[in-house]
Parts: structure tokens; C-alpha cells; sequence
């Protein structure tokens, strides 16, 4: 019986690292907790100038890293001195091969990604930075925390939170939003602000206005919104009887950007909406293509003509 109690221990005692080990390696992409303190926030400084005193100012703005672990480097074999120059015939040939390293994908190099596929490693919130320079006053944006977040098939407005007067008493959390991003959208579309709304702050001198993303829609890159400006009009009504109103011009704004090499020359067989190649092209800008003049007379008495953009197009 003592036989039989020592071979079952021994049993046991065999297959509990491999059990173990299974149960950890099944858990790896299920630990929710792991893949989110993966993406985390790491310093960043930038120089933004010099204060009153003249001397340089740092901030640190942070970047959101979205890979854990380090790289699984392989055994040097080649012996001492510099690792893996010999079995190259020459310097150059060592420096490019080390160039083509360079080059690989975070998998590919051993880094193990933070968040899933249907997510990235974004910032969850940024305070507003206030820095008093000789030029004056600077607001510089860093980043207070990441977290994983997904990527949406729609286009919709998100939420994106700023803080200002990061630990005075006036501090203000705004969510100023953000558009949807995702590779989904069709090509030459993007999701962009269409409609912008504002938020007061309040500061130990004034009130600041904030403005903050009101709606997105999905539209080409090179897009039209509307930009409302108020004017005094002189009239004269039905008795013939001058009056003055407000009369409400959107002479609109040109927004977005127009990428270069549009033209496919190459999509993939197994998916026709994926491009390979393109053609290279210059860089162009989003311009106004159309206009509609407003004509009305001024509180001076003077005929005023206010053009308004009804279109934009991309335009080298």
C-alpha cells in the first residue's frame, strides 16, 4: 500500500508543471489585466523653449507604448567582439543586414502586442499644460494615462477627455470628443468632425471657450463645413420703413487633407479593396471649388458682398 501512495505521488508530482504550464499558456490571451497594463504610458520630453529667465523648458508629453516584453534575442554564437559581425564578409554588409532588422514587425522581432487586433494602445485622457515662456504663454497637451481601445466599424463622435488646470482649484475635465478611427472605411474616406460645439472654463482671470467635436460623419478627405458668421443688415420692410437686422452668412470651411500617389496601380486578387501599389503624386492641399456671393447693404449704407464656399476639392 505504501508502494502504491508513493507511485501516485510521484504521478502527480510529474504532471503538475505540465498541467500548470498549459493552464498559464491558456490564460495568456484571456488575463485582461496583463494585455492592459501592457499599454502603458512611458515619458516623452519635448523642448518647447525658453521661460523668463532663459532657461530651457522640457515638458514631458508621454507616448502610449503598445507592446510588453522584450525582444527574444538569439544566442550570439560567433564568439567575442561584436555580436554576429563575422559571419558577414564585410562592415557595410554588417550595417545593412542590421538596417534590415531594423525594419521587422514588433511580432516578427519577439515584441508581444498589449492589445487585441480590433484594438490599439490610445491615450484615455490629456491634461493641458500651461508654461510660461518669454515668448508667453504656451498650452502644450500631454498625455495623463493609455488603455486598449477598440476599433469601430462605424463612424461615430468619441469621447476624449482633457483636463485643464491639471492640480489648481479650477481644474476642468471637458470632453472635447474625437472621430472613430478603423481600417473598414472605404478607400479615399475618412471619419472627420463636420460639427463643432464649445465649453467654458473657468480661470482665476477669465473664462476660456473651448472648443469640442459636436458630430463626425464619414466623407471623402478633402470635405466642406460650416463656418456661420453674423452681419448687420440695413432693409426697408413692406411701409417702406428702414430696419436693421442680423443676417446669418455660413461661408463655410475648407478641412482635411489630400493624400498623395491616389492612384491605385496594383490591388491585391484575394481582396480588390486592398492597394499594393500606388502612384506617386505630389502633395496637394483642400481648397475651396465653388462659391455663392451674399449681397446685402451695411449699417454705413455701403453694398456688401460676402463670398461663401459651397465645395472643396484637392487641388496640387
Amino acid at each position: 500500500m505504501d508502494v502504491l501512495k508513493t507511485c501516485l505521488l510521484l504521478v502527480v508530482c510529474a504532471l503538475y508543471p505540465v498541467s500548470t504550464a498549459v493552464l498559464v499558456k491558456g490564460a495568456e490571451h484571456r488575463n485582461l489585466f496583463s494585455e492592459r497594463s501592457c499599454c502603458k504610458r512611458q515619458s516623452h520630453f519635448i523642448y518647447v523653449g525658453q521661460d523668463i529667465s532663459g532657461s530651457p523648458v522640457s515638458v514631458d508629453v508621454g507616448v502610449c507604448r503598445s507592446t510588453c516584453g522584450g525582444v527574444q534575442r538569439a544566442p550570439n554564437s560567433h564568439g567575442p567582439g561584436l555580436p554576429g559581425y563575422s559571419k558577414h564578409s564585410s562592415m557595410l554588409d554588417y550595417l545593412r543586414s542590421k538596417k534590415m532588422l531594423g525594419r521587422t514587425s514588433p511580432d516578427a522581432a519577439g515584441h508581444v502586442p498589449s492589445c487585441s487586433r480590433s484594438s490599439a494602445c490610445e491615450p484615455a485622457g490629456i491634461r493641458v499644460e500651461r508654461v510660461l515662456l518669454i515668448e508667453g504663454l504656451r498650452e502644450v497637451e500631454a498625455i495623463d494615462e493609455c488603455h486598449c481601445e477598440l476599433k469601430l466599424e462605424q463612424c461615430i463622435r468619441m469621447p476624449a477627455l482633457k483636463t485643464y488646470l491639471f492640480e489648481t482649484p479650477y481644474e476642468t475635465v471637458v470632453d472635447v470628443g474625437k472621430c472613430s478611427s478603423s481600417t473598414e472605411f472605404p478607400e479615399g474616406f475618412s471619419c472627420v468632425p463636420v460639427k463643432f460645439d464649445s465649453a467654458l472654463v473657468e480661470t482665476p482671470d477669465k473664462l476660456d471657450l473651448i472648443r469640442t467635436l459636436g458630430a463626425c460623419e464619414l466623407r471623402e478627405s478633402c470635405y466642406r463645413v460650416p463656418y456661420i458668421e453674423y452681419h448687420y443688415e440695413v432693409v426697408h420692410n413692406s411701409n417702406g420703413v428702414k430696419e436693421e437686422r442680423i443676417k446669418e452668412i455660413d461661408i463655410g470651411r475648407c478641412l482635411g487633407s489630400c493624400a498623395t500617389g491616389n492612384r491605385c496601380l496594383l490591388r491585391s486578387t484575394t481582396n480588390p479593396e486592398q492597394c499594393l501599389m500606388r502612384e506617386e503624386g505630389k502633395s496637394s492641399s483642400c481648397v475651396p471649388l465653388g462659391y455663392q456671393s451674399h449681397v446685402f447693404r451695411s449699417r454705413q449704407g455701403q453694398i456688401r458682398n460676402i463670398l461663401a464656399i459651397s465645395s472643396c476639392q484637392c487641388q496640387q
